[in-house]
């Protein structure tokens, strides 16, 4: 099978962020970024808790007022501080492009097209593309009645309620071999808080079969990292469009490299047809 991209990664706000010292996790993100290259493309969740974060740095306090406002002022002070950082660490001899995208641009066929071109182009112009989805721009309300409106004409509606959507339809999107979805924890387990349950393989003879068993593990996944996050079941309902065409995912946790996550000598729950 032909893939026109090697690797969509994706990494969780929490996973991003040092909880000891409330910082975004320099040395983790130096890390990543080190390896990112060329047909690489990158997710990144984190606008709005990095921009919290420095706005309380910077201030002594946090932002009052409605919750739809003050996540929009805390994403678009932290969408430059991911960028700056990420920057600073992949190396200097590439690119570094941000992507930032609503569900529209999923849902229209002529920005789906116009978005995958420009993500395709990166490869052979030494580009990384790094995205978000955008959260600066973008009201819950708002967004919630356009997809109310695209589900009256069409049954197969994009939402990005979570960049593991967008990570996903980004795979689905440029057809890449690889999905990898970095979080806290290091894949999706039987029992949440016994991490010895964890399942390292979900798999199945053809795509039919792996996605009743991508199903039947959502039954073992419940709760969420944080507030306004989707959990296990979610990932696994999200890669479903990505298996689908034939991509490998790999669900995992951030402090492995991406090196050892993608040949095998780290441990993760690895999901694909056999």
């Amino acid at each position: 099978m032909n893939f026109d991209i090697e690797l969509v990664g994706k990494i969780g706000s929490m996973a991003l962020i040092n909880k000891e010292n409330n910082i975004l996790d320099y040395t983790l993100i130096a890390r990543l970024s080190s390896e990112l290259k060329p047909g690489y493309i990158w997710v990144t969740s984190g606008a709005t808790e990095t921009g919290r974060l420095d706005y309380i740095k910077r201030t002594g306090k946090e932002l009052t007022g409605a919750t739809e406002d003050v996540k929009t002022d805390y994403a678009s002070q932290g969408q430059s501080i991911l960028m700056s950082t990420y920057r600073q660490y992949v190396d200097s001899k590439y690119s570094l492009r941000q992507v930032l995208v609503e569900h529209q641009h999923f849902n229209d066929k002529d920005k789906r097209e116009h978005l995958k071109k420009m993500l395709l182009r990166a490869v052979m112009q030494n580009a990384i593309p790094i995205i978000n989805y955008n959260d600066a721009v973008s009201t819950e309300e708002n967004r919630k009645l356009e997809i109310k409106s695209l589900k009256t004409k069409t049954d197969k509606v994009v939402e990005c309620v979570d960049n593991d959507e967008t990570a996903s339809q980004i795979a689905c999107l440029v057809k890449a071999k690889t999905l990898l979805i970095l979080t806290s924890a290091e894949g999706i387990y039987k029992n949440s808080t016994d991490p010895s349950t964890l399942i390292s393989e979900i798999s199945g003879k053809d795509v039919y079969e792996l996605l009743d068993n991508i199903s039947e593990c959502e039954k073992y996944c419940n709760g969420a990292s944080r507030v306004g996050a989707n959990g296990a079941k979610a990932k696994l309902e999200y890669i479903k469009d990505a298996v689908k065409i034939g991509t490998k995912v790999i669900i995992a946790s951030a402090k492995y490299s991406i090196y050892d996550l993608l040949s095998g000598k780290a441990k993760a729950t690895r999901i694909g047809v056999r």
